[in-house]
């Protein structure tokens, strides 16, 4: 049969029951190549094999283990830093960062693409009505009494209205992977979300902290350059007393001018965090408020780590990774599809009549069934390169997955390691700052009793700014760590969160 040509149309009653043999032959044809197509599965039944280990190398000795608990959702995990500004700032995040704001209308575009090909399991209906108005007209004519020749006319008007369907059969697989591929697509999109509103609020959290540990830094330099103006004057009281030398005078100038420097400095710095944060949150920094406030510096949770397979479940980037993974293994499938017959199904009902009221008259009803199947005989070998292209793809999506668990794993030893480092080396900087502020106190003491030189209260003064100034960032930096932690294990967000299409 030629592709598209529709079964004949009886036009006397005894050919009534000829037709309706034929429409069964070809619906009982239909059936067998749908039960046919419903046993073959085209995509290949392949899941990528993540790298995974029993346990994490730099686990250090009295890690809390994870607890069944520990693997639920979190929500706002910020709260475990305990400062009541930052509970009421970090959730603006998730509503207003304008990054989010584009991954979620991501997903949106992805969910209706597969509403789109799921639409292709159900037929196509068509309705079209119209009216057409036609003349012909002449110069022959009557001739008049007064022996003039007048032309004439004739015009008809036709009015029409028909109703088509048509259905492709999902013989091989073809509308069923692509549904798939797109529904993984979905769900990998959803991920994407999830990991661009934990990057933000990871980002949004680690910013604050940065704030509240620029502000405790001002706060101390503030201190030290009142204590800086009070050694100057003393110096210069010395100097006038022709106790002390000019240059004790010049050393206290520099000493004094090189921390307001710094502090200068420190509040660009914050400033710059500052904008950052209202970026984040969605605003512009005019509108945005984060007044100095204290900074809870001891606090640094705990975060349970569990086993390495639980990042496959509570990371969404690897399950971003993974989804693609499965959208590439059904396309697959739809480029082999390809390969076979295709069939087409139609039906056509039409009327038309001269006049409005006849037109819904059965007289001038038409009908037409039919039925077509297509198969292409040569391409130049175009399906076999679009099965190998998809093919490569999986391959691809594969190793980016491969890559993405791997990377995983390495970010938690990374903040395994961090953990265990930084809280040994906040404990050395405390004992250091702590000495370095008492040799201070005591270099002053001396040089007022006349027993030492200048330089060396400058020296004690550097060295006591110097170390306090490293507490306060190496406290900053154990913080970060957790937080980078957090974001390692995904937040507590789980894979049980993706929606089931």
């Amino acid at each position: 049969m030629t592709k598209g040509t529709p079964l004949p149309t009886p036009s006397a009653p005894h050919a009534r029951p000829i037709a309706r043999m034929r429409v069964t032959r070809v619906a009982l044809a239909a059936a067998a190549l749908l039960a046919l197509g419903a046993c073959t599965a085209l995509a290949p039944s392949r899941k990528a094999e993540a790298p995974t280990a029993p346990s994490f190398l730099e686990t250090p000795p009295g890690w809390m283990a994870a607890a069944p608990a520990d693997t639920l959702s979190r929500g706002p995990w910020w709260t475990l830093f305990d400062d009541p500004v930052l509970n009421q700032l970090a959730p603006q995040v998730a509503v207003s960062n304008q990054n989010v704001a584009a991954a979620a209308a991501a997903v949106e575009q992805s969910r209706a693409a597969v509403r789109e090909q799921r639409a292709s399991f159900f037929p196509t209906l068509s309705l079209d009505a119209g009216v057409t108005r036609s003349g012909v007209g002449g110069k022959a004519g009557s001739t008049s009494s007064s022996g003039t020749t007048t032309s004439s006319s004739k015009t008809s008007t036709r009015f029409s209205l028909g109703l088509g369907a048509s259905w492709e059969p999902d013989l091989w697989g073809r509308i069923a992977n692509t549904v798939s591929a797109a529904s993984a697509t979905a769900q990998a999109s959803e991920a994407d979300l999830a990991n661009a509103t934990l990057s933000a609020q990871v980002t949004f959290v680690t910013d604050y902290l940065s704030v509240r540990e620029a502000d405790a830094e001002i706060l101390a330099l503030q201190t030290t350059i009142e204590g800086y103006q009070r050694a100057l004057q003393i110096t210069q009281n010395r100097y006038a007393a022709a106790i002390a030398q000019k240059s004790d005078v010049l050393q206290a100038q520099t000493t004094l001018a090189n921390a307001q420097a710094d502090l200068a400095q420190l509040k660009q710095q914050r400033a710059q965090l500052f904008h950052a944060m209202a970026v984040l949150a969605g605003q512009v920094p005019a509108a945005f408020t984060l007044p100095a406030g204290d900074w809870n510096a001891t606090t640094v949770p705990a975060i349970p780590v569990g086993l390495p397979s639980d990042l496959l479940q509570r990371r969404p980037d690897i399950a971003s990774a993974e989804r693609r993974v499965a959208a590439a293994n059904a396309n697959i499938g739809v480029a082999r599809a390809a390969y076979f017959v295709s069939l087409t199904l139609s039906a056509n009902g039409s009327q038309g009549s001269t006049r409005l009221s006849d037109l819904f008259n059965a007289s001038s009803f038409a009908w037409s069934l039919g039925a077509s199947l297509a198969e292409t005989i040569f391409d130049g070998g175009a399906r076999t390169a679009r099965v190998e292209e998809a093919q490569a793809s999986w391959k691809q999506s594969v190793a980016q997955y491969r890559q993405t668990v791997l990377e995983a794993f390495s970010a938690v030893e990374d903040q395994l390691s961090a953990a265990s480092s930084l809280e040994e080396q906040q404990a050395l900087r405390r004992i250091a700052s702590q000495a370095a502020d008492q040799t201070e106190q005591e270099m002053q003491n001396r040089y007022k009793q006349g027993l030492v030189a200048y330089t060396d209260v400058v020296t004690a003064q550097a060295s006591a700014l110097s170390a306090r100034r490293a507490l306060m960032q190496v406290s900053l930096n154990r913080q970060t760590a957790a937080i980078n932690m957090v974001s390692a294990l995904g937040g507590g967000w789980s894979t049980a969160q993706l929606a089931k299409d």
